[in-house]
């Protein structure tokens, strides 16, 4: 065993295998891929990346795994799972594109399908059939997708994953807040294999004694949200670099398919050499759009916003007719309305102090966890309609809450025909 020292969880014990996995260039990429994208020109501290992330949650998947072994756990399990679990917890992130999660939100593949191929080609498939079996490649990835059919599923993609766990207190201590308080030991220690009432198939399940903790979890989550992932200021920072992006894309400058071979700086310097903008020079300077209207979800219907999130060129075209109409230039007004994400989703088996196995999802159950209504109000508290601006304008308010209000289709009509939209 090798040992890695890291700040989060002290001595990283890493197998053979392991370490000529993170040896690769697939996974010493993502030294260079910052884990919270643009946060770090909020939070100085965050400058943190997938790298050292990655590592963790393979170190809380060997701890996880140790403690099963130890309690007979998975005595009925293939030899070599714990293997592709711990291969796969490694390797869960080798697909995001530079700045993390930002280009999917402008429609790029999700990064799990693009690490299909990084995972089940080339050198690092070699490895893993070399090291596991030849069907350990396909194994890992199905893992990573949320597809296998392995009981330890739930340990790389699910309610309780370790990715959640690892990145949620990674990302607290290195933006200095004190939000990602989670009780981990109490959670791995609550953790054990039942058979799942849902599939009659083993799986991860948690012990009710361990509920107090997943709370934690779940409030931990959302504060992050609220305080760190959705900040405004993160906010902003994201949708220039999205639209930067998405501009250099259109135009050809930059190809869909090499996003994934870029670091950060290098798809910094990519852009500066092919498709320079006034968006990236301001990013590179700090001088981040500033809030010109911003509303909770709260305010809307359920359906509000979904043609921000999943019209891109509705929502680019929108963004310039109302620039114009503020007197302002192309990228010069953006639009801002984060992806509905779970944020305190639940779908896990619990094994209860009678011995009963009961699936434990947002409905809850009396006297236990209840979450759907805070859940959902806790949601839309921490997600915000933003619209950011590079010069102070005024941008009346009431009108533009009604124009963003309207029916896609209204909007595009009215885009396509040069008509007002703020009356």
């Amino acid at each position: 065993m090798e040992i890695i020292r890291d700040p989060l969880w002290n001595n990283v014990r890493v197998d053979p295998l392991a370490l000529r996995l993170v040896d690769t260039p697939v996974f010493q990429r993502l030294r260079y891929v910052r884990q919270l994208g643009l946060a770090f020109l909020v939070y100085p501290g965050a400058t943190h990346s997938r790298f050292e992330h990655a590592l963790g949650a393979y170190h809380l998947a060997r701890t996880t795994l140790g403690m099963l072994a130890e309690r007979g756990e998975l005595s009925r399990l293939p030899d070599d799972e714990p293997a592709i679990v711990r291969a796969a917890a490694l390797l869960h992130d080798v697909g995001h594109y530079p700045f993390s999660h930002a280009l999917e939100e402008i429609g790029a593949a999700h990064h799990e399908q693009v690490g299909r191929p990084l995972v089940t080609q080339g050198v690092v498939a070699e490895l893993l059939a070399r090291g596991i079996g030849p069907d350990a490649p396909e194994r890992v990835y199905a893992l990573i997708a949320g597809q296998g059919r392995s009981p330890l599923q739930g340990l790389i993609s699910g309610s309780l994953d370790l990715d959640k766990i690892e990145y949620l207190k990674r990302d607290a201590l290195m933006c200095g807040v004190p939000y990602g308080e989670i009780d981990v030991d109490r959670l791995i220690n609550a953790l054990v294999v039942v058979d799942d009432p849902l599939t009659g198939r083993p799986a991860v399940a948690l012990r009710e004694k361990g509920l107090s903790a997943l709370e934690s979890l779940l409030f931990a989550k959302y504060q992050m949200y609220r305080n760190v992932y959705w900040h405004h200021a993160v906010r902003s920072a994201t949708a220039m670099y999205k639209r930067l992006v998405d501009e250099a894309l259109r135009s050809g400058a930059i190809d869909v398919a090499a996003l994934t071979g870029f670091t950060d700086e290098g798809l910094l310097h990519a852009l500066d050499a092919c498709a320079p903008s006034p968006l990236l020079d301001a990013l590179r300077a700090r001088r981040l759009h500033k809030r010109a209207l911003e509303c909770p979800a709260a305010e809307f219907d359920e359906s509000f916003g979904d043609w921000m999130v999943n019209d891109r060129a509705l929502t680019m075209a929108m963004e310039d007719h109302l620039a114009v109409e503020c007197g302002l230039g192309p990228g010069e007004l953006l639009l801002d309305y984060p992806a509905k994400t779970q944020m305190l989703g639940l779908d896990l088996p619990v094994l209860r102090r009678s011995g009963a196995v009961h699936r434990l999802t947002a409905a809850g159950w009396e006297g236990a966890i209840n979450l759907p209504t805070l859940s959902e109000q806790l949601y839309r508290s921490a997600r915000w309609l933003r619209v950011f601006v590079a010069r102070r304008v005024e941008v009346p308010r009431k009108q533009l809450v009604r124009a963003l209000q309207r029916p896609a289709e209204e909007l595009r009509a009215i885009v396509d025909a040069g008509e007002r939209v703020l009356g």
